[in-house]
C-alpha cells in the first residue's frame, strides 16, 4: 500500500550579498519547483530592488521542502531545480532517497526498479512477501520471528529501507 507524496512547499531563500555586506536584508523565497531559467530570472527581479546599485552577487540563505538534504549557499541553480522537481514528484521519500544514495539518478532507478512498496515495518513486507508466495503451516505460524527475518534482509543487503513516518517504511531492493 503506497501513500501519494504530500506536496509540500520546495523553496530556496536567495539572499543579495551586495545588500547583505552593507547591513542590509534584502532577499526573496523563490518557489524552488520551477526550471533554472525561472528561478534565476526571480534572482535577478530580486537583486534589481537591491537597496544597493548595480547588485549582481548572491546566495542562497535558507531553503525548505528538501527533507534532510543540505543545500549549500552556492548550490547551483540547476541542481536545485533537479532537487526540487524530484522532490515535487515524489515527496519526502524523493528526498530521503537522494539522502541515502547522494544521487538524484541512482534514487530515480531504486524507484523505478527496486521499490516494493510502503509498509508499517520492515517485519510487516516480509512477512507479507512470506505468506504471499508460500504456504505457511498453521500450526507452525506463531512460530516465526518476522521481525529476525527483516533484520537479516537487511543485514545481508537483500533489502533496504527508508521510514518517512513512525509507521511508514518504505522498502527496497538491495543494491
Amino acid at each position: 500500500m503506497t501513500k501519494e507524496p504530500i506536496q509540500i512547499p520546495v523553496r530556496i531563500y536567495v539572499a543579495c550579498l551586495a545588500a547583505y555586506n552593507n547591513g542590509y536584508l534584502h532577499g526573496r523565497w523563490i518557489d524552488a519547483k520551477q526550471d533554472a531559467r525561472a528561478i534565476h530570472d526571480a534572482i535577478r527581479a530580486m537583486l534589481n530592488t537591491s537597496p544597493i546599485a548595480d547588485a549582481e552577487e548572491w546566495a542562497i540563505h535558507d531553503y525548505e521542502g528538501f527533507g534532510s538534504l543540505s543545500i549549500s549557499e552556492y548550490e547551483g541553480i540547476e541542481y536545485v531545480a533537479q532537487l526540487a522537481a524530484f522532490i515535487a514528484e515524489h515527496g519526502e521519500l524523493g528526498a530521503e532517497l537522494i539522502n541515502h544514495f547522494g544521487d538524484i539518478e541512482q534514487a530515480s532507478e531504486a524507484l523505478e526498479d527496486g521499490y516494493h512498496g510502503s509498509f508499517e515495518s520492515l517485519a510487516d513486507y516480509v512477512q507479507s512477501l512470506t505468506e504471499d508466495t508460500g504456504q505457511i503451516p498453521e500450526h507452525l505460524r506463531f512460530y516465526i520471528d518476522w521481525d529476525a527475518m527483516a533484520r537479516d534482509a537487511e543485514m545481508s543487503g537483500d533489502l533496504f529501507t527508508v521510514q518517512t513516518a513512525h509507521d511508514e517504511v518504505h522498502v527496497f531492493a538491495g543494491c
